[in-house]
């Protein structure tokens, strides 16, 4: 039975992780220099292989009769189906596309422990298929309902009962979030934190961090992968700042409430062989223009997985995207402009994003007036106006080489007072505090959010 952690006060929590996050170079277990090491040897000490195949190589694998949906012959996992999505709005007021539809709610979960007096959390070197250099800092669990009841007969996730049965007074966040609304179909995943005070035995292909140290890691390319990054969104940064806010939470939420008002998104899923404008080949499924992406078939070898061999779907973009927010300071106090955006897949109508969030290359041919807000502004940022960037993967289980630019770029001086609909200025502490409730910012808004509960940007002078 693990031991119960005494109830503490959101602003000891707050304290507590801000401590973890000043704690940058060295923490009770490896020096933050030390890791990229560490993890070129946690790779080296596993075969890791995935390659592309045809479709009709799939094992467990293949294309409904009657529909064309891909589907796994277990009825588990996830299928890849269409969806037809009406907006009503210009640039694209519909449109139809292949999805991924996986019902099952996943668990990932971050392990807390203090060593030293300050907290560290338990990151795993994890393989995904999808990652262009594989193996990433993921959660200390990072599992599919169909992962830890054994579907595929693998083995036992580590770590999992620690948040299957966490004990009393030991949850630091817990909430149901959004995945990619525009590849995944109404897909959310638990986001917790849990604090431990047992001993827990450190496997081969885990080690403990601070937040600080996590924050460094950050500041490099494809090292912290995005599940661990929607879970360090979460990490309680204490109210005090969302002082110097434009306007008071019942105001924002009021907006947000008239964002998700007045747009009206039908979403229906079809038959995968009913798409317009998509055709399949022996490979791929993709559009004839090359735009947006392409659903392939990999084959994967993994040894330090649950499962050490299987093949599946991914959906491959056409290009690197561009996330970012756009940041200012009114007297003294920082705010993000984020952006309540429509996508195909979203449970509600619409969650915050961010300021700017596409792969240019598929709105290069549209007119200026088409193009997505801010974008040019965005692309154009001299470096001083750059405050982090640093290129991340999406989800590396489900997408390959699925890559963004993620950027925090101040507003230039001459930034427009009024803003296109669906926009607003807001305090990081406004968002952390809506982070705690589920399907409010979308997984990249929560990407962003985790650089700053970790340190790996600044938004002060």
């Amino acid at each position: 039975m693990a031991t119960a952690t005494p109830s503490r006060t959101a602003a000891d929590l707050a304290e507590r992780c801000a401590r973890s996050a000043a704690v940058t170079e060295a923490g009770s277990w490896l020096r933050t220099a030390e890791v990229p090491g560490w993890m070129a040897e946690r790779h080296a000490s596993h075969r890791f292989a995935v390659r592309r195949i045809p479709f009709a190589a799939l094992t467990g694998w293949s294309f409904a009769p009657g529909t064309g949906n891909l589907r796994h012959d277990s009825g588990r996992f996830f299928t890849v189906e269409g969806l037809q999505v009406s907006v009503g709005t210009r640039p694209f007021p519909h449109w139809q596309q292949p999805i991924i539809k996986q019902p099952e709610v996943g668990i990932l979960g971050i392990l807390a422990k203090e060593f030293d007096g300050v907290l560290h959390f338990l990151m795993q070197a994890k393989m995904e298929p999808g990652n262009r250099n594989l193996l990433q800092l993921s959660p200390t669990v990072q599992a599919t309902r169909s992962n830890y009841t054994k579907v595929h007969r693998g083995a036992e996730v580590r770590y999992l009962d620690h948040f299957l049965r966490p004990a009393p007074g030991s949850v630091v966040a817990d909430v149901l979030q959004s995945e990619h609304g525009s590849w995944f179909l109404r897909k959310s995943n638990r986001n917790m934190i849990v604090e431990t005070r047992d001993e827990v035995p450190v496997a081969d292909d885990f080690c403990w961090l601070t937040l600080g140290q996590i924050g460094r890691l950050l500041r490099r390319d494809n090292v912290v992968n995005m599940d661990a990054r929607s879970v360090l969104a979460c990490v309680p940064t204490g109210d005090a700042r969302r002082s110097g806010a434009p306007y008071g939470d019942t105001d924002l939420l009021s907006w947000f409430t008239a964002e998700r008002s007045r747009h009206t998104v039908g979403a229906e899923r079809i038959p995968l062989d009913a798409v317009a404008g998509w055709r399949r080949g022996p490979d791929t499924i993709e559009r004839p223009d090359g735009r947006y992406f392409r659903v392939v078939a990999v084959a994967v070898e993994a040894g330090s997985r649950e499962v050490t061999g299987w093949s599946q779907p991914l959906i491959e973009p056409c290009g690197l995207g561009v996330t970012a927010f756009l940041t200012r300071r009114v007297r003294g106090v920082p705010q993000v402009l984020v952006h309540a955006r429509v996508e195909g897949g979203f449970l509600d109508t619409v969650e915050l994003g961010p300021t700017v969030q596409c792969v240019p290359g598929n709105h290069a041919a549209l007119p200026p007036g088409d193009r997505p807000p801010f974008l040019d502004t965005v692309l154009t940022a001299g470096p001083g106006r750059i405050r982090y960037a640093a290129v991340h993967s999406e989800e590396g289980g489900r997408f390959l080489h699925a890559e963004s630019r993620y950027l925090l770029v101040e507003a230039a001086d001459d930034m427009p007072k009024e803003l296109p609909p669906g926009y607003r200025w807001v305090t990081p502490g406004m968002l952390g505090a809506l982070v705690r409730h589920g399907h409010y910012l979308n997984v990249q808004a929560r990407s962003l959010l985790s650089l700053l509960t970790t340190g790996a940007a600044g938004l002060q002078d």
